[in-house]
Order: structure tokens, then sequence, then C-alpha cells
């Protein structure tokens, strides 16, 4: 029951402007029709925090839009200098949430982290993506749709075991911008409700240590990171 209340507290906490994610469900989904560049192949991402350095692999075969959109906020160092604004270790381990990027405004109150998006500097309108979903056997992923009964997560190309790392978002499924987070124990609770777009393959003792306030310094590409407009 802990672990379901969890759950539901990630799904309820301020990700987003609620009169953007209520308009995102119209917008088009997926690589081939969406604003955001696609990952191809994978993309090795090294996380300098406060803590210490961890390292991501983003897998752009199962997640291309969401991995996409991570990999393209790392180059325009919209990650850098935020702060690991929620870590929830208590009843359980469970998630070390940051990618706020107004949490590295000093003028924004603390009461206001976990409510931001990406703001595009050009429009100044915030970007939303939409939930991606990929099943074993399909050769495109799934957007827009929560895919929660127990046969069908079972089919998920990517879970949420330890060290997974997913877009947070609002209620709207389609409303995740820049937040991510990263599972400190297996959550199959969450499977299928949010994106799965990649996993820590170094320093995941490093995302121990994280307590509520520490700092992502830097965010960077070491490897791969090819993005492309069309489905990959």
């Amino acid at each position: 029951m802990t672990r379901w209340l969890l759950a539901l507290l990630l799904l309820l906490a301020p990700v987003g402007l609620s009169a953007c994610a209520a308009e995102s469900g119209s917008r088009p989904q997926g690589c081939a029709a969406g604003t955001v560049a696609c990952l191809q192949g994978t993309a090795l991402v090294e996380l300098e925090t406060s803590k210490g350095k961890l390292q991501l692999q983003l897998d752009g075969a199962a997640a291309p839009l969401t991995a996409g959109n991570f990999v393209d906020l790392v180059n325009k160092g919209a990650y850098n200098g935020t702060l690991f604004h929620r870590v929830v270790r208590e009843p359980v381990p469970f998630v070390v949430q940051g990618g706020d990027p107004q949490t590295a405004n000093p003028k924004v109150n603390p009461s206001q982290y976990g409510t931001g998006n990406y703001l595009d500097p050009a429009s100044g309108q915030a970007r939303l993506i939409p939930l991606e979903l990929k099943l074993s056997g399909e050769a495109a992923p799934r957007y827009g749709e929560l895919l929660t009964a127990p046969g069908i997560t079972r089919q998920l190309a990517l879970a949420h075991q330890r060290g997974a790392v997913a877009m947070a978002r609002s209620a709207d499924p389609n409303s995740a911008s820049a937040q991510f987070y990263i599972a400190l124990q297996a959550l199959p609770e969450l499977d299928g409700r949010y994106a799965v777009f990649g996993r820590v393959v170094q320093g995941m003792d490093v995302v121990d240590r994280i307590v509520q306030g520490d700092k992502l310094l830097k965010a960077r590409l070491l490897e791969g990171g090819t993005l492309v407009k069309e489905k990959p």
C-alpha cells in the first residue's frame, strides 16, 4: 500500500502548468510528427553532481523521442546548476527527482520547485512531450496512452528497475518537459504510467548519496547522441 501511495504522490506532484498540459493532447505525437528531434541509437550522458559523477545510458530504440528530448536539453545546458528538488527514501526507497530548470534561479521561491518546464527561449512556450511507451515485439512506441494492464506491462521494452531514468509529469500523460527521476528500487507500479528512457550504468552509489537540495552541477554528452528530425 505504501508503494502505491508514493506512486500517487509522484503522479500528483506539480510538474507543469495545467494550462499547457491541457493543450498537449491535441499536439502531433511521435518522431515523424513532433517538433523535438529523436535519438538515433544510444547516448551516454554524464551528470556531475555535488555528490559525485554518474553516467546514464539512453535508449533511442525504445524511447527515441523522450531520450532525444533529454539529449537536446543536455546540449542546451538546461540542467546545469539545477537542484535535485525531491528525494524520497522513506518509508521505502522511491525516487531522486531533478531537472526543473527554474531551480537554477536563486530568485525562485523553493515552494515553486517542481512546477517548472523547459521554456523555449524563442517563443517563451513550454516544451511538452507525449508519454512514450514501447512494447517488445512492436516496431514503434505508442504515444499518449497509459499501458497499465498486468499482461501488457510485462511486455514493456523499458521497465522501472533500480537505476531506471524516467520522465516526471503532471496528471496529463502528455505533459513531460524537462524533469526526470531515477528509481531507487524496482517500481513496477509506475510501469506503463511514466516513460523510462534510460538507466544509470555508473555511479548508482552517487545516486544513493544524493539528498534533497543537492546540485546537478553539469550534464554533458560523452558518447553517441545523434539527433534526427524524422523516425530514427
